[in-house]
Parts: structure tokens; C-alpha cells; sequence
């Protein structure tokens, strides 16, 4: 059995890698609001895929230390992060629709692209939750486990970083053809709308 440089086999490292990429291919807060950036330009649709896989290192870094057992352990800690990441996507739907998050000739710190899709994936509670249920199933327990999950999340940060800038590149492309147009105007006001849906679904739930 072929033993990777960080501890796992190559086996329990693919099976991995399978089921990151199954789930990253769902749809969520983040698939929309990298279309929605990259409708708009290829460099924020880029750097907000980024900053969605920066979130998932953020995320990777609380379960390694164990930190993520605090939203399990404590229902009010999961609570307020839930309220707060829900207010801040029903601010960027709300900031869109006034077209200012959408425009690109607003951008003018080309980091805020990357910042707010940094924000967008480490205030979901769910996030944090599931890595501390994902990672441990396949990283094992003795010694050199943070080493192991550590290894697992950055694998799951690379991966979800080039799926999404593939999904940022092909709503650049479409925004591209369909610019000046009353479809691509639409398009924003749906990724808007969709944001705000999110926001209001995760404080209801």
C-alpha cells in the first residue's frame, strides 16, 4: 500500500479527493457568488474563487485545532455566526441590486473581490461544522493527524479554487456575449436575489 508524504495512503487520499469534489460540485452561497462576480469580469470572478478557498483553509486551520467543536458544543456560538453570515450575504444581494457589488468600474480596490468571497465562505457555520465531521473520518486519529488534516484541507482548498475558476471564467465568457444587453442585467439582478434568498433561508433554518 502506497503511503503519501503526509501520512495518508494513496488510497484514502483519492477517496477523498472523490467525495471533495462531489461536494464541491453542490451548489451554494459560494457557486453563486462567484457567477455573479464572474458575470461581471474575469478578475473578480478569479480572485472571489480565491477568496471562497482561502475560507476553506480558515475553516481547515478551526478543525485541525479543534476550534470547530465549539459550534457543536455550544448551539449560541454556531448561532451568532449563523446570524452574522446571513446578514452579511443579505448585505452583498442588497449592495448588488444598487450595482454597486456588480459593477466593475466601482471596484476600485481589486482586493475586495477576494475579501468578501474570504467572508462569504467563513461565516457559514455549516462549513465549519461539516469539516469537523469530514476531515477526522478520513485523516484518522494518532500521531500526525493535524498533519493529515491540514494536508486534506488545503487538497480541498486547491480543488475548490479551480473548480470555481472555472465557474468564474464561464460567466465571464457568457456575461461577455450577453453585455449591453437586458439578459446580462437580469442575470446580476438573479445573482442578487439569490444572495439575499440565502441570507434570509440560513436565518430560518
Amino acid at each position: 500500500m502506497t503511503t503519501l508524504a503526509f501520512g495518508l495512503d494513496a488510497a484514502t487520499y483519492l477517496a477523498f479527493c472523490g467525495a471533495a469534489v462531489a461536494l464541491i460540485l453542490a451548489p451554494g452561497p459560494d457557486t453563486m457568488y462567484v457567477l455573479a462576480r464572474g458575470l461581471d469580469g474575469r478578475g473578480p470572478g478569479v480572485r472571489s474563487a480565491f477568496g471562497i478557498a482561502t475560507g476553506v483553509l480558515f475553516h481547515t486551520l478551526l478543525a485541525t485545532v479543534g476550534a470547530a467543536a465549539l459550534f457543536r458544543t455550544v448551539p449560541e456560538a454556531a448561532a451568532a455566526l449563523k446570524y452574522v453570515g446571513a446578514a452579511y450575504l443579505v448585505y452583498l444581494g442588497v449592495t448588488a441590486l444598487r450595482n454597486d457589488e456588480f459593477d466593475p468600474s466601482v471596484e476600485t480596490d481589486a482586493g475586495a473581490s477576494f475579501r468578501r468571497g474570504v467572508l462569504v465562505n467563513a461565516l457559514n457555520p455549516k462549513v465549519a461544522l461539516f469539516f469537523l465531521a469530514f476531515l477526522p473520518g478520513f485523516a484518522g486519529r494518532g500521531a500526525g493527524t493535524g498533519i493529515r488534516m491540514a494536508s486534506l484541507g488545503a487538497t480541498y482548498a486547491v480543488l475548490t479554487a479551480l473548480y470555481l475558476s472555472v465557474v468564474a471564467l464561464g460567466a465571464n465568457r457568457l456575461g461577455s456575449r450577453l453585455a449591453e444587453t437586458r439578459v446580462a442585467s437580469a442575470l446580476n439582478y438573479v445573482g442578487a436575489g439569490t444572495m439575499l434568498l440565502l441570507g434570509v433561508v440560513l436565518v430560518l433554518e
